[in-house]
């Protein structure tokens, strides 16, 4: 499955400051750990974005948010963006730094835990 990446080269630009970042495929796109945490990537032309549970339902009401819906249920902390909601680069920068922002006191996945005791 092919994603948009000219989207996927403005987030990896926008990512280039930040020391530990690691672009991984899956979901049938791309996807960006920041510091060994899920952050940021695209899906098919949308950016896919980690974000704070608490401002979740506020986001939903941003132009081109949208709930992310895998496995038949919304994942919450997790929307999608579309083109309408990052039309300017304040947009977009809007989008990066609330992943970002979020990434900083998230928690890793119990597997990352787990693996990092060795």
């Amino acid at each position: 499955m092919a994603f948009d990446e000219k989207l996927n080269d403005r987030i990896r630009e926008s990512l280039e400051h930040i020391a530990e970042v690691e672009e991984k495929y899956m979901f049938g796109g791309s996807c960006y750990m920041v510091n060994g945490k899920m952050c940021i990537g695209v899906v098919k032309d949308e950016m896919m974005c980690r974000i704070d549970h608490d401002i979740y339902e506020k986001t939903l009401e941003k132009p081109g948010c949208r709930e992310m819906i895998f496995t038949g249920k919304p994942m919450k902390g997790y929307v999608f963006v579309s083109k309408e909601g990052m039309k300017t680069k304040k947009q977009f920068d809007y989008w990066i730094n609330l992943c970002l922002e979020f990434n900083a006191i998230a928690k890793a996945s119990k597997k990352k835990l787990k693996n990092s005791k060795k």
